[in-house]
């Protein structure tokens, strides 16, 4: 069985964790430290950043980019997670670009470093108390990216297209992950719950609403889907 080296909110692990579950496939899970990479994860991906996916063979194949774009050219069946035409996949990337770049760095990597990588780390790495200028400024951004969450899911019947894409799953593993943290409004926007709710309620997801981390517990919603 093909291993996957993840965090368990790390949201490049969580899109391909999603992504495998849509294609059907199966994969044993390796945890690792996303800050303090394992010298097995940097001897195959010299990098050092997840995921990390290896295949049976040994075949390593380390980066989202490069990894979202393995397994949709030998997992795909009657599942495409990126369709369409050359001009819908290039939107579906440009979304997926939108989360993994824009909303990481303003949101997601700020959330996660202060709220839960800095409780892990040794104080002399930087880990320590959070900055909570950095954690409120990154609160404050979530309400914009899902208001245009909320702009395109009015505009189509998912993210990217009239299809669920890795436009939906991108967007899904950042905004699931800072969910886990329960830092989401969700009565500021409905219309983005009601997208959220259905990708949610997808079978794929379940591999991601059984995740826990030690000493740090899901917020009470994360895992309801009736939230």
């Amino acid at each position: 069985m093909p291993k996957l080296y993840h965090f368990a909110l790390d949201p490049y692990s969580r899109r391909v964790r999603l992504s495998l579950a849509e294609y059907g496939e199966a994969c044993q899970l390796a945890d690792e430290r996303a800050w303090m990479p394992s010298q097995t994860v940097r001897d195959l991906n010299p990098s050092g950043l997840l995921p990390v996916f290896v295949e049976d063979s040994g075949l390593a194949i380390g980066g989202i980019e490069a990894l979202s774009e393995y397994l949709e050219e030998t997992r795909m069946g009657k599942m495409r997670l990126l369709p369409g035409n050359a001009f819908a996949r290039a939107e579906i990337r440009r979304l997926v670009a939108w989360f993994d770049v824009k909303f990481y760095t303003e949101v997601t990597e700020p959330l996660l470093t202060e709220k839960v990588i800095k409780r892990f780390m040794d104080y002399h790495a930087g880990g320590g108390a959070p900055d909570m200028a950095r954690v409120r400024s990154a609160k404050g951004r979530i309400k914009p990216h899902l208001d245009y969450v909320a702009y395109l899911a009015e505009e189509r019947s998912w993210l990217g297209g009239e299809e669920l894409s890795l436009a939906d799953l991108a967007a899904a593993a950042h905004i699931s992950a800072i969910d886990y943290l329960g830092d989401i409004d969700w009565s500021e926007n409905p219309v983005a719950k009601s997208w959220y709710q259905r990708i949610k309620s997808r079978p794929s997801f379940r591999v991601l609403l059984a995740d826990t981390l030690p000493a740090m517990p899901a917020s009470p919603n994360y895992a309801d889907l009736d939230f």
